[in-house]
């Protein structure tokens, strides 16, 4: 079974950053990627990457939000910039294809 623990959630003030990282127990996975779920919506598509460097985004973050991963530490990045209180959600990380799932964690964009 594939574990994937995320960490770097918080709270921020509109316009700031946050930095999600999630790593996995196994190196075998060929993509890897965040989903988000705010309250009383529907999970979507944050980001995906794969080992080839094929990324994709959801409309909503593009040209704000950047997926990169680090194969050697199994470890997957989500840096976060000029976040808008509409990104409030639960961010959860997830492994080929949403195949697998983490627990996720909270971010809070709010003043």
């Amino acid at each position: 079974q594939v574990q994937l623990v995320e960490s770097g959630g918080g709270s921020v003030q509109p316009g700031g950053s946050l930095r999600l990282s999630c790593t996995a127990s196994t190196s075998r996975l060929y993509e890897m990627g965040w989903y988000r779920q705010a309250p009383g919506k529907e999970r979507e598509l944050v980001a995906g990457l794969t080992r080839g460097a094929s990324s994709n985004y959801g409309y909503s973050v593009k040209g704000r939000f950047t997926i990169s991963r680090e194969d050697a530490k199994n470890t997957v990045f989500l840096q976060m910039n000029d976040l808008k209180p509409e990104d409030t959600a639960v961010y959860y990380c997830t492994a080929n294809l949403a195949t697998y799932w983490g627990q996720g964690i909270q971010v809070t964009v709010s003043s």
